[in-house]
């Protein structure tokens, strides 16, 4: 048992080693990623900060809405992870990794985990941006370690999330259109760039199931208010359904190829 555990792990750590070997070789990708929070907190925050109309519990409108960039950033890199899982197939790479004895948990953890550190960078991105701006952020060895730890949890669900949309549509059209399609409103529909108490009723249920909320309401905690009675909820709802979509990621990840 602890045998099939330690394989596990070890198999993990060199499908996520291959992951970060992609990015360390094609650092434009870096460099095109960082545009969108580029935009986001330098025009729509700059702008929106000037009409104050949303109510922020005394924070600046950019402090608020830094948390929500950062989120929508980090999902933007793991939703796609499922597009790479199809260019894998059509390449025959997916094929060749299904036969080896490798678990198929292995590969969904490995993959997320990559997911992971990309979201990593995304954050430094988003925190010079901030520094640009002076934007004030809580920025202490407790706050760094609850924010790789969110970064981890939120980007490994929504990798879990995008592989297992891969192994349903399984062409890369269809994909980038679902892609699009969820990741907008599971944006809007959370606490990214407006408070829940400002939202109608069934938004606020909607807000309330979403996880991305939790990673936003987990991040604003660390870096901006220093209210951290909600961390524990946060980081828990975010492990469960890690671990949950990890397991079903694992049991569609052959699918893709079918």
């Amino acid at each position: 048992m602890f045998d099939d555990f330690r394989q596990l792990v070890r198999k993990t750590g060199v499908m996520a080693r291959m992951g970060i070997v992609k990015l360390v070789h094609d650092p434009a990708e870096l460099l095109t990623r960082a545009i969108q929070p580029v935009l986001w907190l330098g025009i729509f925050g700059e702008a929106m900060s000037r009409v104050r109309a949303f109510p922020t519990e005394g924070f600046s409108y950019l402090q608020f809405i830094t948390p929500g960039i950062l989120t929508q950033s980090v999902v933007f890199v793991a939703i796609f992870y499922g597009l790479e899982v199809i260019m894998e197939r059509d390449l025959g790479l997916l094929q060749k990794i299904l036969v080896t004895p490798t678990p198929r948990l292995a590969f969904v953890w490995g993959k997320m985990i990559a997911a992971g550190i990309r979201g990593v960078s995304q954050a430094l991105v988003v925190c010079l941006m901030a520094l640009l701006l002076h934007i004030q952020l809580r920025l202490t060895f407790y706050s760094i370690f609850g924010v790789l730890a969110l970064i981890m949890l939120g980007a490994g669900f929504f990798t879990g999330f995008s592989m297992i949309i891969a192994s349903i549509v399984k062409t890369r059209e269809r994909f980038m259109g679902i892609g699009q399609t969820i990741t907008l409103p599971l944006f809007f529909a959370s606490n990214a760039i407006y408070p829940v108490s400002i939202m109608p009723p069934w938004l606020r249920v909607v807000a309330n199931i979403n996880p991305l909320s939790y990673m936003v309401d987990g991040l604003r905690g660390l870096l901006v208010t220093g209210n951290r009675m909600q961390l524990p909820w946060d980081v828990a709802v975010l492990g469960i359904v890690t671990f949950a979509i990890s397991l079903l990621g694992a049991y569609m990840y052959p699918k893709v190829v079918l």
